[in-house]
């Protein structure tokens, strides 16, 4: 069945919580997990271009800590269920998109991911990042609410 499992992660508890459910089926299955996160880029102003060149630096700096922190949580989670783990993170303006791409690059057969359901006007007409997901990549998905 599947043996490859991309865990896009974002860190909040509804994302860890698709990912324990991601790790407990490659347990069951016998699968190894890939954990993934993206970075938004640095977002620029034309307007601020002095406040935003001191800045980008220190937005980078801690926005990578964060990524590395919350693939070190997912691997952590994955070692303590007996699954073999990995990921990497990547910086894009478009989350689905590098989801998508890191499944593809790392030859996943599924995407456990987490459904943030629709808030808001922004939601209704962009859709979220998961429903992005499920229409742009050619991998399963399988939600978690």
């Amino acid at each position: 069945m599947f043996k490859h499992i991309l865990l896009p992660t974002d860190g909040s508890e509804l994302s860890l919580r698709a990912v324990d459910a991601g790790i407990e089926l490659a347990a069951k299955l016998g699968a190894s997990v890939y954990a993934f996160h993206v970075i938004a880029p640095f977002p620029a102003s034309v307007y601020f271009a002095e406040f935003v060149v001191a800045n980008e630096p220190s937005y980078t700096r801690e926005a990578i800590a964060n990524a590395e922190r919350y693939l070190a949580d997912v691997h952590q989670r994955a070692q303590a269920a007996g699954v073999p783990s990995d990921g990497s993170y990547e910086i894009d303006a478009r989350p689905y998109s590098a989801i998508v791409g890191a499944a593809r690059k790392q030859q996943c057969d599924l995407i456990v991911m987490a459904s943030h359901g629709w808030r808001g006007f922004d939601r209704l007409l962009l859709g979220s990042e998961t429903h992005k997901v499920i229409l742009n990549g050619d991998v399963p998905v399988l939600v978690w609410r």
